[in-house]
């Protein structure tokens, strides 16, 4: 059984932010992440968009993309 994540692979915390580079998440969160029913994470997942972009965190296919060639 797969339960639905944010993660990207890219897990590395952000010393400033606590946050996670590649999902946003922090680490209490991705501890617990088994743990949350569908709601608790759908709820975590709806705002790491807002939460990276306040950080000045890009999601990594984004920061990707902006990288010139």
């Amino acid at each position: 059984m797969s339960k639905e994540t944010p993660c990207t692979a890219v897990c590395m915390i952000d010393p400033r932010t606590s946050l996670c580079f590649g999902c946003g998440r922090t680490l209490p969160e991705i501890a617990r992440w088994q743990e949350m029913d569908g709601a608790e994470r759908h709820a975590v997942m709806a705002q790491l968009p807002a939460r990276m972009a306040e950080a000045g965190l890009a999601p990594p296919a984004t920061a990707a993309a902006a990288k010139p060639a």
